[in-house]
């Protein structure tokens, strides 16, 4: 069936195209700060094709348009760009091209590729440059053609700041600021320009609310030896915000004041910025005036490595989140069948749950429960025009987390409601082997998400499947709830940045099996690196987890597991029992013995 307002909305596109003598128009999904979750104003590339998903760049000419997307959304892009018009182009698939391949064939000389340069990172700005020069192809980057045609755009977000205590953050902007300037001398630059939101939230011990489930607020930083500047929205500062800046020798400019302050930098200045994460716009600025210091934000790394307070907080807040998921479930097998339950009346009541909490601050995304075929979209999210009933049959799965004073959460499990086919016990019971694997990884300093990934997808592997996403990503403090450098990922690509695993780092264990039209398996933990022994071979390091919710033993066939993976289950599910069972009610207590079989019974018998 046609998609006529869509197809509306790409004629007055390209009408607006012609008008400006764009042959190409590119839209991605990000904010002027190159953000993976953008707050509603931003979400140019959903208006004008229909695909929801956090991921995925539009482009669009006279004849055609195409969405580039990963394997997380595949699925759903093809349901969602149905009768659009718009091609689904599987990144990463073989014989796709990439957006650069694509325009590189496609263009045709001194053509014109157009964007509004403040959505399109440097990195990628720079890439069209070099990529398509040899057919002259002019960029046109200081237009949002969207502006005359979303005549009921949201208003751009201006949400309330507020600051994180430092006895919360477990160290003050002074200290991180210090940390910076040393990481700044050794990368011979004496300026800083930073534009990564949770990475400005975290050095400047604030959070906002301009970004649905993230506590970001839209800003800027610029640090020197001297001056520590904050381009933010002035109206959104209160007194109480206002004071702590002035404590800690903050200068407060506007948030639209940064190009200006820029344009009047001294030519002599060194500034390092991240070309990953700084938009192409603000670079062309900045590279007027310098000669741009092209490193990583030294930000990211140390944001990444969590301090011992933030460490402390996260095992306490994790232990609380991963009692109200534990407690969810025992409400859903306890109710299915015998009330009505959807999609939707799960996840509210999983909030219920964690709103229960205290130092519950709300959700770090909108939960994903999808139940049988709908868990095959990895990030499907259920509307009130399309859900579905849960039945006492088949699985559900539900991905979710809280933001709390004290941690980010991000956990999965997928619950037996009823009968299963042996092909979907089989294909669970692998997944929690790889997720146990993971768990229990041994590994020498040094190592990547690369050189661990294999741990987690080998049982997957060893019966012909594969899931089409890494297996880890960081997660922030009171902060987003993917965070880099750190993550899980076996593929090797040119280009594709890795990080050592360091003692601290936070990283999610989600490996998966994915079925389209039948089912979807996830299981994620969250882990902390730790270092080991250390002996004549070097610093041997370990994972300590932080998720401590059952896996369904329902699900589980163990002719599919080794001893050793047996081994891992037994060890923690009896773990989830004793740190749990001290918080439940009798009732309670008696239904984890039994779904964690702690007691060795499952084990005994089989």
């Amino acid at each position: 069936m046609e998609n006529t307002v869509i197809q509306g909305r790409l004629a007055a596109l390209r009408k607006a195209m012609k008008e400006a003598g764009i042959d190409y128009y590119m839209i991605p999904t990000a904010d002027f700060h190159n953000s993976e979750y953008v707050n509603d104003y931003f979400k140019v590339r959903e208006y004008f094709c229909g695909f929801t998903g956090s991921n995925g760049t539009l482009v669009v000419w006279q004849e055609g348009a195409g969405l580039w997307t990963d394997g997380r959304y595949f699925i759903q892009a093809e349901r969602e760009l149905s009768g659009t018009t718009v091609e689904l182009f599987r990144m990463r698939e073989e014989g796709v091209p990439t957006i650069t391949e694509f325009l590189q064939k496609n263009m045709q000389k001194s053509q014109t590729l157009g964007f509004d340069g403040r959505v399109i990172s440097a990195q990628t700005g720079k890439e069209y440059e070099e990529k398509l020069a040899d057919k002259q192809i002019s960029i046109a980057y200081a237009k949002d053609l969207a502006e005359g045609i979303w005549t009921d755009r949201p208003a751009f977000p201006a949400g309330k700041v507020t600051v994180l205590d430092e006895q919360v953050a477990g160290r003050s902007f002074e200290e991180k600021r210090g940390d910076v300037m040393e990481k700044l001398e050794k990368e011979n630059a004496d300026a800083f320009l930073l534009t990564k939101l949770d990475d400005l939230m975290w050095l400047f011990n604030i959070r906002g609310c301009d970004v649905e489930c993230n506590p970001v607020a839209m800003s800027y930083g610029y640090l020197t030896k001297e001056r520590s500047v904050l381009f933010i929205q002035k109206s959104v500062l209160d007194d109480g915000v206002r004071a702590y800046l002035d404590k800690k020798g903050i200068e407060v400019e506007g948030y639209e004041d940064v190009v200006e302050f820029l344009r009047g930098l001294s030519p002599k200045g060194k500034t390092l910025v991240d070309v990953r994460h700084c938009s192409y716009a603000l670079y062309k600025t900045l590279a007027q005036k310098q000669k741009p210091v092209e490193k990583k934000n030294p930000t990211e790394l140390l944001k990444a490595i969590k301090n011992p307070v933030e460490l402390a907080n996260m095992e306490k807040m994790y232990l609380k989140d991963s009692l109200a998921l534990t407690r969810f479930i025992y409400w859903l097998k306890k109710n299915i069948g015998k009330m009505e339950i959807t999609e939707i009346t799960a996840a509210d009541k999983l909030e219920e749950f964690r709103r229960e909490i205290p130092e519950c601050l709300g959700l770090s995304f909108p939960t994903i429960g999808g139940y049988k075929a709908n868990a095959a979209m990895m990030h499907y999210e259920a509307t009130p025009e399309s859900f579905a009933v849960l039945k006492p049959e088949g699985l559900f799965l539900v991905d979710s987390g809280g933001q709390y004073l004290g941690a980010t959460t991000d956990v999965t499990r997928t619950i037996v409601l009823g009968p299963i086919s042996d092909e979907i016990r089989q294909h669970y019971t692998v997944v929690a082997a790889g997720m146990l694997q993971m768990t229990n990884a041994r590994w020498l300093h040094g190592c990547t998400g690369r050189n661990l990934d294999i741990l987690a997808r080998q049982p997957v592997w060893n019966i012909g499947m594969d899931y089409k996403c890494g297996t880890g990503h960081g997660v922030g403090y009171i902060l987003n709830v993917h965070e880099g450098p750190q993550g899980l990922s076996w593929q090797y690509a040119e280009g594709r940045p890795e990080a050592v695993i360091e003692e601290g780092m936070d990283i999610t264990n989600e490996p998966g099996i994915y079925v389209e039209g039948s089912h979807g398996i996830r299981i994620e933990n969250v882990m902390v690196a730790k270092n080991d022994v250390k002996n004549e071979y070097g610093q041997f390091m370990h994972f300590e987890t932080l998720t401590w919710v059952p896996i369904d033993m329902e699900a589980i066939d163990e002719k599919y597991m080794t001893e050793t993976q047996r081994a891992y289950l037994y060890k923690y599910q009896r773990e989830v029992y004793e740190k749990l069972s001290p918080y439940l009610d009798d009732e309670e207590k008696a239904w984890l013995l039994r779904e964690t079989r702690a007691d060795g019974t499952f084990f005994l018998k089989n």
